[in-house]
């Protein structure tokens, strides 16, 4: 397996995150253990989970028995966006649980998952930089924040925000959070890379793969990982697809494809749910807390 060619790196950063990690969102037990397990034995050294997932424990006991250094795995984990957790001692009980359930002494990375407007970003970002300077997580971050909202946990924070996990790939742009994070040092990491498996059957993607002899999901990857600050956490449990999500750095694509792949339109959705869109504003600003027939009707 080809490995990644380098690692993505930001001043805020004392270490690098590789730029292609594992995502075990909707994974558990044995699925997400051996998901885990075999990415880090073919080639991957970044895993993603969260708090949310409720896959912890098997993120990280297949770190435990790997035969891969601990110290060579770059870790992410979430916390909650709820209110309950958005104050200083629930948040400092809810990275202690992490920590538990990861079986470790120290977390690489820890975000918040998203932000309710009822928390207090002073109380949160304090507790979590107070986290960084005890030595038991190395780099603090947020997931699913609008550029206010990031600005607000930048000032809050003493310790740097490492990055901003969002959704990001060929129909869905970050054309003004992306530009915000580089000027501020702050790292993009993509999740849903590939629009939850849509991307495969893109026509353009293809057109570009056959080119390189590589996949549509592959072009997406490499579109993504050759942008300045960008990193990407493709979530699958198929063996052949992790090979695959990791197989795209002995190839590059030219300025001119990394454009076609820019001025692709996706699904009538993702077309309404731009980060410009009123669809996203609406989800920035509630985060979560849609309620659950809304959600199911609207993909939030």
């Amino acid at each position: 397996m080809t490995q990644p060619e380098q690692n993505v790196e930001s001043t805020r950063l004392a270490t690098a995150i590789p730029p292609v990690g594992v995502g075990t969102y909707r994974t558990g037990g044995y699925e997400c253990f051996n998901a885990v397990s075999e990415a880090l034995e073919i080639g991957y050294r970044h895993v993603d989970t969260a708090m949310a997932y409720e896959n912890e424990a098997a993120v990280g006991r297949a770190i435990e028995v790997s035969s891969v250094d601990r110290e060579d795995v770059f870790v992410t984990t979430k916390i909650k966006g709820y209110p309950e957790f958005l104050s200083r001692d629930r948040m400092l009980e809810a990275v202690e649980g992490s920590l538990q359930r990861l079986g470790m002494d120290r977390i690489d990375l820890v975000l918040v998952h998203w932000w309710h407007p009822e928390g207090d970003m002073g109380d949160v970002f304090g507790a979590l930089s107070r986290l960084v300077d005890a030595g038991k997580v190395n780099h603090i971050g947020v997931s699913n924040f609008s550029i206010e909202q990031l600005e607000r946990a930048m000032d809050a924070a003493d310790a740097p925000i490492a990055t901003n996990q969002v959704q990001y790939h060929p129909y869905y742009h970050q054309e003004d959070l992306l530009p915000f994070c580089r000027d501020n040092d702050v790292l993009l990491t993509a999740y849903s890379p590939l629009a939850a498996g849509r991307v495969a059957e893109d026509d353009v993607l293809s057109a570009i793969g056959n080119r390189y002899g590589k996949s549509a999901a592959q072009v997406a990857i490499r579109w993504l990982v050759q942008q300045d600050g960008v990193v990407t956490i493709p979530k699958t449990v198929r063996s052949d697809r992790l090979r695959e999500n990791l197989d795209v750095f002995d190839f590059e694509l030219t300025d001119a494809e990394m454009e076609r792949v820019h001025e692709i339109e996706g699904p009538l959705w993702y077309r309404l749910n731009t980060d410009r869109g009123a669809i996203s504003r609406f989800r920035s600003e509630v985060g979560q807390y849609v309620p659950k027939r809304v959600r199911d009707a609207l993909p939030l």
